[in-house]
């Protein structure tokens, strides 16, 4: 990466012009305090954490919704929820360097597919929008719960204020109340709705039109991150954006060019300036 693009993202970032896209891997540093095992976040650490350490059948091991689609018919809807509540809602983890450094710069709107709560930590000392997945409810046909946090508290809210910053979680987060899309039939619900407009709040449908992306900690090889990825960038400016990608797949990069991301061969933690211990 040049010394001019490394500015030009920055500044972007700032200004808002370009929207950051979280996934998995800006959490690689954060670690479990009491046990120092690394936060399970991406498709494999997730189905592990989820059957108690120990790998299920190769056709579930292929991605987390998969597996979590087979707890969910097992042992109900329940379970998943209460995993993901206690993964990201009641373990104490590390704080991450790479949510430290996005504190600092502070984008007006921010895309975490995460379900850790370091992203709403980040703004917590600033009055957001706070945009969470939701899927399966009866009642409405939106996929999604509005907050406002305040600066003490989350609040529900029935629209977004763009002169705030927004974070969208679209794959949900335990606080201010446990709501994840997790299972195959949450994602088929939720990614339904957004190809249809009802998982996007039409105040962020305007905010996101002409946007570049930058897309951090993702590799996009699972088929169901690559379809909310790309109806949640949708109406972006062309070329769409960036993504990180550390010595990419032939696969990848066909893919990369279909969709308009320019792909860096680097790691974030090189481009925010910080080390990750192995």
């Amino acid at each position: 990466m040049t010394p001019e693009l490394r500015s030009k993202l920055i500044a972007g970032l700032k200004d808002g012009s370009i929207v950051p896209y979280l996934g998995a891997g800006v959490l690689a540093d954060v670690r479990n305090v009491a046990s120092g095992e690394p936060i399970p976040a991406d498709s494999d650490s997730l189905i592990l954490a989820m059957n108690g350490g120990k790998p299920m059948a190769p056709k579930l091991m292929y991605e987390f919704p998969r597996a979590a689609m087979n707890v969910e018919l097992k042992r109900g809807r329940t379970a998943v929820t209460r995993f993901l509540t206690q993964t990201y809602g009641e373990t104490t983890w590390t704080r991450g360097a790479f949510h430290d450094w996005l504190k600092e710069i502070a984008p007006p709107y921010v895309i975490d597919i995460n379900r850790d709560t370091q992203l709403q930590a980040s703004y917590a000392d600033l009055p957001h929008n706070l945009i969470v997945g939701v899927a399966r409810i009866g009642g409405t046909t939106f996929r999604y719960k509005l907050y406002f946090w305040d600066g003490n508290a989350y609040q529900p809210s029935e629209v977004v204020n763009p002169a705030i910053p927004v974070l969208f979680k679209p794959m949900g987060t335990p606080t201010p109340e446990p709501n994840y899309i997790a299972s195959d039939a949450d994602y088929v619900d939720f990614i339904t709705e957004l190809m249809g407009g009802f998982s996007i709040p039409p105040a962020v449908k305007e905010l996101r039109k002409g946007k570049q992306y930058l897309l951090m900690g993702m590799r996009l090889n699972r088929d169901t991150e690559r379809m909310v990825m790309s109806d949640m960038i949708y109406g972006a400016a062309q070329p769409a954006g960036w993504v990180f990608i550390a010595s990419p797949t032939a696969k990848g990069q066909r893919f990369c060019k279909k969709i308009g991301l320019e792909i860096i061969d680097a790691d974030i933690f090189d481009f925010i300036g910080a080390a990750v211990a192995a």
